[in-house]
Parts: C-alpha cells; sequence; structure tokens
C-alpha cells in the first residue's frame, strides 16, 4: 500500500535542504574563489552519471567563477550558518570578502573549494552549461514572477566526482 509522501519530509529530505536549508556554489582557487547561496537545483543521474544541476543568474559575480573552472562545489550547512548563507546571498563578493563577513574558513575539496563548516561537500565536474530559453518555459507564469528583467539564470550541470561529509557538522 503506498502513502502519498510530503517531499519536504520524506527520509533524504533532499527537497528540503536545497529548497529551504540552502546550499553554497562555489568556484575558484584558496586564494580567489567566490561563493553564492543557492535555493535551486537539483541531484540525479544524467548520462549515467551521478549529476548536480544548479542555476546562476547573468550578474551573479559567482557565474566568473564557474565559468572559467572546469569544478564547482555544491555544500550544505546545519542551521546555525543560516546567517552566514544569508549574507552569501544577498551580499556580492564584488564588494565584501564574504570569508570574512561570515567567519566561513575556505578549504579544497579535491579540485575545488568549499567551506570546513560544512556537513556535505559535492565536488562537481561541468559537463554542461546553457541559459535558459524563455520560449521553452511553458507557465507563463514563470515568467512574469521570475523572470521581469528578462535576467535568465544559466543552467550548469556538473558530474559529481566526489562527495565529502561531515557528522561533527551536522
Amino acid at each position: 500500500m503506498f502513502k502519498e509522501l510530503d517531499i519536504y519530509n520524506t527520509s533524504l529530505k533532499i527537497f528540503n535542504i536545497i529548497g529551504n536549508e540552502w546550499m553554497l556554489v562555489t568556484a575558484g582557487n584558496l586564494k580567489h574563489h567566490n561563493t553564492m547561496t543557492a535555493s535551486w537545483g537539483g541531484l540525479g543521474v544524467l548520462w549515467h552519471e551521478p549529476v548536480a544541476t544548479i542555476y546562476i543568474r547573468p550578474q551573479r559575480y559567482t557565474k566568473e567563477f564557474i565559468d572559467s573552472e572546469k569544478f564547482f562545489t555544491i555544500s550544505f550547512y546545519s542551521k546555525q550558518y543560516k546567517e552566514a548563507l544569508q549574507i552569501c546571498g544577498t551580499e556580492s563578493g564584488r564588494d565584501i570578502n564574504k570569508d570574512e563577513k561570515t567567519g566561513l574558513t575556505a578549504k579544497e575539496f579535491g579540485s575545488g573549494i568549499a567551506f570546513s563548516q560544512a556537513y556535505l561537500v559535492f565536488l562537481c565536474e561541468k559537463l554542461y552549461a546553457c541559459p535558459l530559453n524563455p520560449d521553452n518555459i511553458l507557465k507563463n507564469n514563470i515568467l512574469e514572477t521570475f523572470y521581469k528583467n528578462k535576467d535568465y539564470h544559466y543552467v550548469y550541470i556538473g558530474k559529481i566526482v566526489s562527495a565529502y561529509e561531515n557528522r561533527e557538522n551536522c
């Protein structure tokens, strides 16, 4: 017998983790990197590979880093870091040093950068990048709600090449 589930409260809770608890998308190196908070994204399988999908608006500073690097990370944090993630989502790395302002500590994870305070980090190798095409958005209210300025997100798909977990940060 099947029971309908609340997708935000299944045992994995991935929809809640990405959509409500947020994640950081980061690219660059230890000396020069940028990160941004994201609440849109997904995990799945594509081309027989485990993948992460992220969405970045063209004006975001992090996009420059994602475009110039082969790898990016997505990382997840406990609720005690919500304020830091809020800063990373509302202030630009062009204007401030996010590491200093948030107290987050950049750390190498394989060929990528994330922060030592994360409880989960996925290192992703870029496989695909393309802007969303407004002609292919089928519900008008999406365009009206999210794209009044016509700043359509870029879609990035990355192969998850490794994952790192730190239960002490949960």
